[in-house]
């Protein structure tokens, strides 16, 4: 999915434990240098559409916030 200038890549990887851990790449496209930010294990659920679901929540919060102007 796209978000402001981010390519987002949320996954749930299935773990031997039986839960699912909420994974996720994020792309800067605005960047001229190819830039990949890689977030494992964010937090772990029991169904691997919540944690797809929270990793994509917490993508957009991660841009939200690092857009915002610095003093």
């Amino acid at each position: 999915m796209h978000y402001k200038g981010y390519e987002v890549a949320p996954a749930a990887q299935a773990l031997p434990s039986g839960l699912f851990a909420a994974n996720l790449v994020i792309h800067d496209e605005a960047s001229l240098q190819e830039r990949a930010y890689v977030f494992d294990a964010l937090d772990y659920f029991f169904e691997s559409d919540l944690a797809i679901a929270y990793a994509a929540r917490w993508a957009r919060m991660w841009i939200d916030n690092r857009r915002l102007p610095r003093a």
